[in-house]
């Protein structure tokens, strides 16, 4: 059932389930809270309140906010704000679980919030400043394909953004095409894409400098077949290592760049494992 959090410029659509230590969940650009529709319901089965949320201008939260950059752009610090609101919300503290983009988002969210934040998971997280490769265009396939998808997908394609999830996914979960299908008639809503391509406005400047600044236990989940890094093991260790000594931990698997729907099994495993072993549960509301 879906329900909203009121914040100072819009709306964020979520649904809730379960009871007990708070846990958010937010998705990646171009998506929607139902990219964690196979991990939801499993973290609150296993004793937690899930709160999975749409990210600004995305699934059913409202379009239109006004961004920090003072740009019509959807940022890391945007999300971080979102977030704490939300926890706020709920009373708190959390611990985030943020793919991609929202990975960025929750460094920002742990680092500027510290008393509503217990802990970070953030799978195959944008949270650094990107270099192009161009020598690994012509050694690295799925990394030439990848930047080739999403470069048309910027030009506002949403069929280039459907032939990037192909490639993203190099394990279809057994309801891809519906999940796809679903996924592609919001982004067909007036406004939907034009928010999505927001998210291109920025970058994870803001996260990488508050890496440093990170005060709780974090989790970097990659997926060695992501199509988005030419090494993500090394860029899950570099995340990690701009962090304070300590406080990060790095689980890799095979899969690409969503593996909480390719795999949601190992995906839960590593979370419920980081919530019982690493974050101290009176911490965490």
């Amino acid at each position: 059932m879906t329900e909203f959090v009121e914040l100072s410029g819009g709306r964020i659509a979520y649904d809730a389930l379960g009871e007990g230590p708070l846990v958010l969940l937010a998705h990646g650009m171009g998506d929607h809270r139902q990219a964690y529709r196979a991990v939801a319901p499993r973290v609150a089965a296993a004793g937690y309140r899930v709160v999975n949320m749409d990210i600004r201008g995305h699934g059913q939260s409202s379009m239109d906010w006004v961004s920090e950059t003072g740009r019509a752009a959807i940022s890391r610090t945007d999300i971080a704000r979102d977030m704490v609101g939300v926890i706020q919300h709920f009373g708190g503290p959390a611990v985030i679980v943020g793919h991609s983009i929202s990975g960025g988002g929750a460094t920002i969210a742990a680092a500027t919030a510290p008393d509503l934040v217990a802990g970070v998971v953030e799978i195959n997280p944008f949270t650094l400043v990107q270099e192009f490769s161009v020598p690994s265009l012509f050694t690295v396939r799925r990394y030439r394909q990848a930047a080739l998808r999403l470069g048309m997908t910027a030009a506002g394609s949403l069929r280039w953004w459907l032939r990037y999830l192909d490639l993203a996914y190099p394990t279809k979960p057994a309801d891809y095409a519906a999940y796809t299908a679903e996924l592609a008639a919001i982004l067909r809503e007036p406004g939907r894409m034009a928010e999505f391509m927001k998210t291109n406005k920025s970058t994870p400047a803001d996260a990488q400098a508050h890496l440093p600044n990170v005060a709780c236990p974090a989790l970097v989940v990659m997926g060695t077949l992501d199509p988005d890094f030419v090494d993500p093991t090394a860029q899950g260790e570099a995340v990690i290592s701009a962090m304070p000594p300590g406080l990060g931990q790095l689980a890799t698997m095979a899969g690409g760049h969503y593996l909480h729907s390719e795999n949601p099994d190992a995906t839960v495993e590593l979370i419920l494992r980081f919530l019982v072993t690493t974050v101290h549960q009176d911490r965490v509301g």
